[in-house]
Formats: C-alpha cells, sequence, structure tokens
C-alpha cells in the first residue's frame, strides 16, 4: 500500500527532492511529508544535531500517514452497527497498510506531537487514533477545505479520544429520559393494542440526545430551537420532550375531537406543539416542533423559513440565538429529493440559518426497503458533503456517545454556523408501523433484533457494572413512570372533547383571527394618500447621481418618472407602490424566487447592479431614510425547497409581506407537495394560518406548453372552506390594492395571483393615480363601455384575455356586448355575480370566456359554482386538451383569433359570420 516502503534505505537526496516538490505545492505531497517539512526535526536530516537515518524518517512519514488514515477512513471501521455486522473495507488498518509492523510497536515517533502526545510509541499513537475513530462514534470531516475546523474537530475528538465523561448526575439524568422514552412506547403499546403509533422503539437514545441539545444549546446562547420530523417517533418527541400532556396524548387515541367543530385535524402522529421549557441550569428555551405530513422531508424547508423569519425579527440577525433541529429517517434523507434543496440554501444569504443540526434515525431500513437497495452511497449523510458539513456515525445502543457526538455538534454549529449530522445506527423493533410483520423481507434482520435488549437496558447494566447506580433505581424509575401515565390515562376518560393547547392566534400572532366566509368581501382600507403615494414614487424612481448605472436602467427610471408626472402608472410601477407604500408604514416586504431581483421578463429592476462593479443598488431599501425592511433574493433553481421556505417565514411573522414568485407560473408544478400539505389545507389540519403570497405569470401568449398555464384549475379544485384566495388581476391598481389588502386586515390568507407576461408592457394596462389613492380592490370590474340596456352577450372573463376581448370590442365599437372581469376568482364573488346578471337582464346570453382548453382553466370550477347558484353559463374556449397549449406560433394565433370572433357572434354581428367560418376551418387544418 505504502509507495515509500521499498525505500528504506534512501538517502538525503531523495527527501531533499520531496522537500523541493513540497515548497513548489505542499499539496503535491503525501500528508506525513506535509507535516514532516512542517517541522518534525527536518533540520536534523540535513545534518544539524544528531541526524536521524533516512529509514526513520520514513517511518516517521509512515506514521504520520497512519493518523491521517485513521482520520480519513477511520468511520469505516466502527463499531456503530447495533445490530449488524459492518460492511468490511480494503485496506484496512493493518499496520503492513501504513509501511509499518509489530516490530515498530515500541518504537519512538516524533509523529506523537500531530495527536498532542508529544514523542510517543507507536502502541500509544496508535490506541489514541484507535479510541478516538474506531470505537462506537465515526467521523467523517477530513473533506471539510477549512483548515481550522479541520483543526478544532481534530483537537476536540482526539484529545478526549472520542470518550464521554459525565458525571453521575448527568449519567442518572440520561438514564430517566431513557426510562421515559421506552416506558412510553410500552405503555401506548399495551393500552391502546393495534393502533399506529409509529414507535421509536430501538431509537430510543434520540430521547436522551434531544434533552442533551437542548441543555448544551442553552448554555452556549440558544433561546430557541424549531424542530422538523417525520412520524417515526414524534408522540414520544411531544411527551418527553416538549412536553404535551399524556392527557391529551391518549385523548387523541381515544379519538376524540376538538371544541372546534369546523377544525378536521389530523392523525396525532403528524401533529406540532410549542412550549417553552427551563433547563437544568435555569435558562429558558423555546421549543417548536413544526406538523408534517406523510410526505417525509416536506418540513424541512418549513422549519429553515420559521427560523430565519424569527432570526430577521425577532434575534436581530443573531442566528446563535435560534438553531434548526431536523430529524431524518436513513431512507428519506438518501431518496427525497428536498433534502438536497433545504441543503443547497444552507450557505444561501437569502436562505441561511446559521447552521442546522441533522439527527438521522438510521433504522437501515425503510418501510420493508433494505438500505442495500435504498441508496447508491455509501452512508446515507453523504449529502453531507456538498456542503463540507461534517458527519458523526454513532451506535445507537451507547446513549453517552451519542450525547457526547450531538453536544459537540451543537459546539461546532454554534463556533462555525453551518450544518453539522448525527447518523444515529440503531433498528426498527417492529414493522413500520405496529401491525407489519417485519419478518416478510427482513427475516434475519429481526431474529437479531427479538434478542436484542433495548438502549435503556443496555445503559443500565453498563451504569449497574460502573457502580454508578444502585440495581434499583432503573426499576424505581419505570414503576413510578408508569404509575404516573396510568394516572393520565384514567384522567382522560373524563374528558369529552380536546382543549386547543396551542391557540394560533397568539405571540406573533396576537391580535388576529380567524376569518370568516364573508370577511373576505369586506373591503380593506388600501388607499393611500396622493400626497404620501407621490412622495414615495419620486424617491423610488430616483437614481444616486453618483454612482453609474447602464444606460437602459437610467432610461427605464426616466421612464417611471414620468409616469409620475403623468399621474399614470404600468403594472410594474404599481407593484413597486405596493411594496413601498407598505414599507413606509413600517411593515417588512420579502420576496424570493428564480429571477426576482430583476424580473424574469425584465420589468422589476427592484435590485440594481452598477454598471462598472458587482454594486447593487435597491431604490425600495433607501425608504425611510435607508431603514426600509426590503428584502429581495433570487432564489436557486428549486420550487419545492424555496416555496415550503417562504411558506415557514410566513408563518413565523403574518406581519411582513411574503412573496414567492415562480418563474413561469407552470414550474409550480414541482412544489405542489408544499401547496396541498401546507398552504391549501393547514388550517384545516393544524389550525395554522398563513399570509403567503404567490405570484404565478401566466397567459397565452404563443410560447408552448410550459410557459402558457399556472394551472388555474388545480388551485381552484383545492379551494374550501375559506381556505385560500385566488386572484387575476388586469389592472395594475387592482395588483396594487390586492396586495396592500394581505397586510391591511385583522386576518391572513394566503393569496395566489396569476400574473400577466404580455400585459407588462401593454399601453392599455395602466391605472390612474385616484384608482391608488382613493380606489379599493374590486372582485368584479364591470363594462364602462356599454349601456345596459342595449347589451345582448355579456362575456364573463378573467385575466389577460380580457385585452384580447377589449381590443375587438373597441375596434369593432361592439356595444352590444359586456365584457365583465372575475379578478377574485376563490372566494368567489357570487352576490357580484348575481347583480350582473340582473344588471344585463335584457342579455339573451352570458358566456365564460378564457384561453385555457374546457378541461383547463377557471371553466370547471366556475361551471359549478354557478350552476349551484342557477346562473346558467355557456363556454368559449379551446377544446379540451392534454397539454395546457400548443408549441407552434401559428396554431396559438388562429386558436386565439377563433375564441375571440366566437365571443362576438351575436345577432347584430352576422356580417362577419363568413369571416369566423373561414378562420374557423383553418383553425381546424392547423389542429
Amino acid at each position: 500500500m505504502d509507495k515509500l516502503s521499498f525505500l528504506s534505505n534512501a538517502d538525503s537526496r531523495y527527501i531533499d527532492s520531496i522537500y523541493e516538490s513540497y515548497k513548489n505545492d505542499p499539496e503535491s505531497v503525501d500528508f506525513g511529508w506535509q507535516k514532516f517539512f512542517e517541522g518534525f526535526d527536518f533540520g536534523s536530516s540535513q545534518g544539524t544535531g544528531n541526524a536521524e537515518t533516512p529509514e526513520h524518517i520514513l517511518k516517521e512519514i509512515n506514521v504520520l500517514n497512519m493518523i491521517n488514515g485513521y482520520r480519513e477512513r477511520g468511520h469505516l471501521f466502527t463499531k456503530t452497527n447495533p445490530v449488524r455486522e459492518r460492511r468490511q473495507y480494503f485496506p484496512g488498518k493493518e499496520l503492513a497498510t501504513f509501511g509499518l509492523d509489530e516490530s515498530d510497536m515500541d518504537t519512538v515517533f516524533n509523529a506523537g506531537v500531530e495527536v498532542g502526545l508529544g514523542p510517543a510509541k507507536l502502541r500509544d499513537i496508535r490506541q489514541l487514533i484507535e479510541d478516538t475513530y474506531c470505537d462506537t462514534i465515526g467521523a467523517e470531516f477530513k473533506y471539510i477545505r477549512h483548515p481550522e475546523k479541520i483543526a478544532w474537530l481534530q483537537s476536540r475528538m482526539e484529545g478526549e479520544r472520542n470518550e464521554p465523561n459525565f458525571d453521575l448526575e448527568t449519567k442518572k439524568r440520561m438514564l430517566q429520559k431513557l426510562n421515559e422514552a421506552v416506558v412510553f412506547e410500552n405503555f401506548l403499546g399495551t393500552k391502546f393494542l393495534g393502533q399506529k403509533r409509529f414507535s421509536l422503539e430501538g431509537a430510543e437514545s434520540l430521547i436522551p440526545a434531544l434533552d442533551s441539545v437542548i441543555q448544551k444549546g442553552a448554555d452556549l446562547g440558544i433561546e430557541e430551537f424549531v424542530i422538523g420530523m417525520a412520524h417515526r417517533g414524534r408522540l414520544n418527541v411531544l411527551a418527553n420532550i416538549l412536553g404535551k400532556t399524556y392527557e391529551t396524548l391518549f385523548n387523541e387515541f381515544e379519538g376524540k375531537t376538538t371544541e372546534d367543530t369546523e377544525f378536521g385535524g389530523d392523525v396525532k402522529y403528524h401533529l406540532g406543539f410549542s412550549t417553552d421549557v427551563t433547563t437544568a441550569n435555569d435558562k429558558k428555551v423555546h421549543l417548536s416542533l413544526c406538523p408534517n405530513p406523510s410526505h417525509l422531508e416536506t418540513v424541512n424547508p418549513v422549519v429553515e423559513g420559521i427560523v430565519r423569519s424569527k432570526i430577521d425579527m425577532k434575534y436581530d440577525g443573531q442566528s446563535s440565538k435560534i438553531a434548526p433541529i431536523l430529524i431524518h429517517g436513513d431512507a428519506a434523507i438518501a431518496g427525497q429529493g428536498i433534502v438536497y434543496e433545504v441543503i443547497q440554501m444552507s450557505k444561501l444569504s437569502g436562505y441561511k440559518t446559521g447552521g442546522t443540526i441533522h439527527v438521522v434515525i438510521n433504522n437501515q431500513v425503510g418501510f420493508t426497503t433494505n438500505y442495500k437497495d435504498a441508496r447508491s452511497s455509501t452512508y446515507c449523510t453523504d449529502i453531507a458533503k456538498i456542503t463540507l458539513s461534517p458527519v458523526f456515525h454513532v451506535n445507537g445502543d451507547d446513549v453517552e456517545a451519542l450525547v457526547y457526538a450531538i453536544n459537540m455538534a451543537v459546539e461546532y454549529r454554534q463556533k462555525y454556523h453551518t450544518d453539522v449530522f448525527i447518523d444515529m445506527l440503531c433498528y426498527r423493533r417492529y414493522g413500520h408501523n405496529e401491525a407489519d410483520e417485519p419478518k416478510f423481507t427482513q427475516p434475519l434482520l429481526y431474529k437479531a433484533i427479538e434478542k436484542h435488549l433495548n438502549p435503556r437496558e443496555i445503559y443500565n447494566k453498563k451504569l449497574l457494572e460502573q457502580g454508578s447506580v444502585d440495581a434499583s433505581l432503573a426499576k424505581e424509575m419505570e414503576k413510578n413512570f408508569r404509575a404516573l401515565l396510568q394516572d393520565r390515562l384514567d384522567e382522560s376518560k373524563d374528558d369529552e372533547v380536546i382543549s386547543d393547547v396551542n391557540p394560533m392566534y397568539s405571540g406573533a400572532w396576537s391580535g388576529l383571527r380567524k376569518a370568516k366566509y364573508e370577511d373576505i368581501f369586506v373591503p380593506a382600507d388600501t388607499a393611500v394618500s396622493e400626497k404620501d403615494f407621490i412622495k414615495i414614487a419620486k424617491e423610488i424612481t430616483q437614481l444616486p447621481k453618483d454612482k453609474k448605472f447602464f444606460r437602459k436602467i437610467e432610461r427605464l427610471f426616466v421612464e417611471r418618472r414620468k409616469m409620475v408626472e403623468n399621474k399614470t402608472f404600468d403594472w410594474a410601477m404599481a407593484e413597486q407602490m405596493a411594496y413601498g407604500t407598505l414599507l413606509n408604514e413600517g411593515k417588512r416586504v420579502r420576496i424570493s424566487g428564480q429571477d426576482v431581483e430583476r424580473g424574469t421578463f425584465s420589468h422589476r429592476h427592484a435590485v440594481l447592479t452598477l454598471e462598472d462593479s458587482e454594486e447593487e443598488y435597491m431604490p425600495l431599501a433607501q425608504l425611510n431614510g435607508g431603514k426600509a425592511k426590503f428584502d429581495i433574493y433570487n432564489s436557486h433553481l428549486s420550487e419545492y425547497g424555496v416555496l415550503g421556505f417562504e411558506y415557514g417565514y410566513a408563518l413565523a411573522n403574518p406581519h411582513s409581506l411574503t412573496i414567492w414568485e415562480a418563474q413561469f407560473g407552470d414550474f409550480v408544478n414541482g412544489a405542489q407537495i408544499i401547496i396541498d400539505q401546507y398552504i391549501v389545507s393547514s388550517e384545516a389540519k393544524w389550525r395554522r394560518s398563513n399570509g403567503l403570497v404567490m405570484l404565478l405569470p401566466h397567459g397565452y401568449e404563443g410560447q408552448g406548453p410550459e410557459h402558457s398555464s399556472a394551472r388555474v384549475e388545480r388551485f381552484l379544485e383545492l379551494c374550501a372552506e375559506n381556505n385560500i384566495q385566488v386572484a387575476n388581476c388586469t389592472t395594475p391598481a387592482s395588483f396594487f390594492h390586492i396586495l396592500r389588502r394581505q397586510l391591511h386586515r385583522d386576518f391572513r390568507k394566503p393569496l395566489v395571483v396569476f400574473t400577466p407576461k404580455s400585459l407588462l408592457r401593454h399601453p392599455a394596462v395602466v391605472s390612474k393615480l385616484e384608482e391608488f389613492t382613493k380606489g379599493k380592490f374590486q372582485e368584479v370590474l364591470d363594462d364602462t363601455y356599454v349601456r345596459s340596456a342595449n347589451v345582448e352577450r355579456v362575456l364573463f372573463c378573467t385575466g389577460k384575455v380580457y385585452y384580447d376581448l377589449l381590443e375587438k370590442q373597441q375596434k369593432d365599437k361592439r356595444k352590444d356586448v359586456a365584457i365583465v372581469r372575475v379578478e377574485q376568482l376563490y372566494p368567489i364573488p357570487m352576490d357580484k355575480l348575481r347583480a350582473i346578471k340582473t344588471k344585463y337582464k335584457n342579455a339573451e346570453e352570458f358566456l365564460w370566456v378564457q384561453e385555457e382548453p374546457e378541461n383547463m382553466g377557471a371553466w370547471p370550477y366556475i361551471c359549478r359554482k354557478l350552476r349551484k347558484s342557477r346562473i346558467t353559463l355557456e363556454v368559449i374556449c379551446r377544446k379540451e386538451g392534454s397539454s395546457p397549449a400548443t408549441g407552434y406560433q401559428k396554431q396559438h394565433i388562429a386558436q386565439q383569433l377563433v375564441i375571440v370572433e366566437k365571443a362576438f357572434e351575436t345577432t347584430a354581428g352576422k356580417e362577419v359570420k363568413e369571416k369566423i367560418k373561414k378562420t374557423t376551418k383553418e383553425a381546424a387544418k392547423v389542429d
């Protein structure tokens, strides 16, 4: 193995040649030579003092390489698997691997200095690194490219040989937490036989580990932890870490409902909880466990968003006061792409949270899938290498080693503000759920597990052997705790309903309330005084004269200043004014998404890069004397992760306008899990409101299937129980008011806005000053061009197609056709639609016009809703399709022309019927 082993008789000329290579590039020589030339008696080998022999020098190098070999590969030879033999790796850690043998064991080597021993026998050097890197803790860290971090980890681990040295009280506390974890699971299994609980059994050491994280973290300045995990072990964590009462948990097992009959709830092992705890050192820590659906790892970005929000709002940018903890399963962390998306956020300025503590409950099986079939990587945690984060692999049966490692992880996080991973090798005592038979698929493994002692029994035995505790202590702990659980179970039987132990409208949400259906239609006061509006508009359109901007940017801002003078504003300026007026009121605005700083369609330009440098300038951030809390970030190329993050951000602070924008609305497909599991259902499942805004560019401009549709129909089919708001605005003022409305009501609802593309520069898409200063958001915009008595046909529509219809109406002077815009699709403004129907009582036809195919867009929803209200509509649109749009420009134009022509095919339009027939035939040919 050792390429130098044959050079035992090498002379100093060879060493001199290595030294020359080292001087030119230290990385070009082996680790041992690097360390040697850094100062290991090189001077003596050059003829000063008692010269060492070349053979001994090479042995010194070999010892240094051995030390480095253990640091790099020692984790492959650890005792970390409690129920399986580890795979064998070659070459191993035999002396011969490093060019050494038994005859060298009592030789003194200066290389001992490298591990803090000073000159020492090889026997002692080897024992130290064997203890440190090959016992029940394995460490992966040598890929980190930061010498200080590597040195800190080496010193920390080698200085203590990775051997815990806890005092008696700490040991008793670990035993107590293990007792709670083990007895709790056993109690549930016997009292609620056959019910799913996704037991922690086999991984009970997680409870003392989390308990220690809180104790250690508090001592290091952490005031709050936000935890995300899937279902396995959640009930145990809720009870024995967060202190959710056993009585409440037992009520949930009994299937009792809450006092709020409108609250549908979720299964008990998905629910969240928050509380305050006091540590042994009398420090108060706030703990939150986020609710999570069965979509494993979905909670990860939500946790990170919550933490970042609190860093920004509550902790004045200090990430050392709050920390995220993400608890993964081994199959999930290896298999779920969202893990990668979130880890890639960890060092990005818009998303970093000061480092996440990742804990993997490594059961070595995913449902029924063996680990060998669950990943290609050596470890499930190999994704940690992406961000150069250290990983500690720990035997889950060794509770002291686990607590020791996780304490070190918290220290590392607090010192270096980066992610750190704990891979807890354990097992799952039963099947995926308690009704499963795991022997169907893992017979040999489960034969071993059946005979295996649980972590509490193993630790109690260890303490007894040490003489640390009395033989009766563990039995007394179990007896007392089991009696406590029985008392709480008896008490729970008297409860008829479950009370809300975590009210939504408290803390940051104090002063807000749950909205009723009718509340949505109460106009919010979103108008801004003309004086303030003009003042802000002038401020954000004035570029500093001492900075050099691109000419196109300067021209753009000249055009924006002209809008102020002309008191007429386009879409981009209206959006800027919505943000500017909120910032002027002391609110916070945060926007993120792909290319949002400039805007995908080059309309926003919220961040300006100077022509001759990388310096950036944000006009909106200059408001309030440069103190405006305006944040806008180009995200990495992620929808799922970033939308989840922004949902979490908005969840933690309802007083920030938090916006996620899709590059094209179509791309929201990639975030569907967040939409389904959090945005549209969290009030019903978890009693958690949210004011997140989603901006989804939508509209048919002939750009093909992936750049046309934000899938309006999908959002509308998810609308129920007043859960979200869906809008498709057609005027800049409408967009302005609906954005401001988010923060000008005493409740919060997610808002989905289908935003335009071509309309961003359409000359007709402008709003007058008075529409901002005296107006409000209107759910329906009636036709102001026609007189109702003369109208034969009424066209209802939403969004961009309105301007196609308007062009036809104005060109042909068609006052017999009224065009009515539905700006808010949900909650549907039914009273206003009925009023429109009454107003146009002479009309013979009422039609819905849309660009989307008949099975898409708003039509399926509108048809269903209006049918129930006895308003009969027919539809004009593209024919049903499996793809949202054509990719051929000529076909698109023909289809669009057919839609518009059909919309105006009334009795008064007989003279154009022949033209329409001809157009239809041409379109059919193209189809």
